[in-house]
């Protein structure tokens, strides 16, 4: 692959990322806001419903987030084999780190806020 060609799959993957965390977040901060509002007074299944909906939008979001991010470390390793990387290709490199706090740190920020909820919901 050309460096073009792995600079526009990077965009593709960075894209990927940033929305994989849109839903997951809104619905965090959303169960937060109805906690506040009695959520944790309604019925038990009203209260089960809400805990599957943050499960499954989760963990389709940490496996997205996940692929994503496999896939913009792919890209860094290809523009490291480059012999003489363009600088925006060398930035992309740079950035090599960061991929790995997409692929392990948020999923393990996102289970810490879910066991959190889970609590709130079942105390």
């Amino acid at each position: 692959m050309t460096e073009t060609q792995l600079i526009a799959h990077w965009n593709t993957a960075r894209w990927h990322i940033i929305v994989s965390q849109l839903a997951p977040t809104f619905l965090l901060a959303v169960t937060v806001w109805m906690l506040v509002d009695g959520l944790a007074e309604t019925e038990l299944p009203v209260r089960l419903a809400a805990i599957g909906i943050l499960l499954a939008s989760g963990v389709l979001g940490a496996v997205a987030q996940f692929a994503a991010a496999n896939e913009g470390a792919a890209v860094i390793e290809e523009l490291r084999r480059l012999d003489a990387p363009s600088a925006i290709a060398r930035r992309i490199i740079a950035t090599g780190r960061g991929v790995d706090v997409v692929r392990f740190v948020s999923p393990a920020i996102f289970v810490l806020v879910f066991i959190a909820l889970l609590v709130a919901l079942l105390a």
